[in-house]
């Protein structure tokens, strides 16, 4: 079994779920404490949170120097 590749869909996943997980919180928390409600609820949580997971996504990459979807390669 090549591990490598284990080890590199393990970090995939993982950082994809740590994104996600921080990005909804993050949307939600700024949402809430504007007292947005309504149909402009769902619209600036969900700008919030596609800004917040690929910023999240882009952090992680620079951090621990692994790739996501390949947006770095040239």
């Amino acid at each position: 079994m090549d591990y490598a590749t284990v080890k590199k869909w393990a970090t995939f996943f993982i950082g994809i779920l740590c994104a996600i997980v921080i990005a909804d919180r993050l949307s939600n928390v700024i949402v809430s404490a504007a007292g947005i409600v309504g149909w402009m609820n769902f619209l600036v949580n969900f700008l919030l949170y596609a800004v917040f997971f690929f910023a999240i996504l882009y952090i992680i990459e620079k951090i621990f120097h692994i790739e996501f979807f390949g947006f770095s390669r040239k």
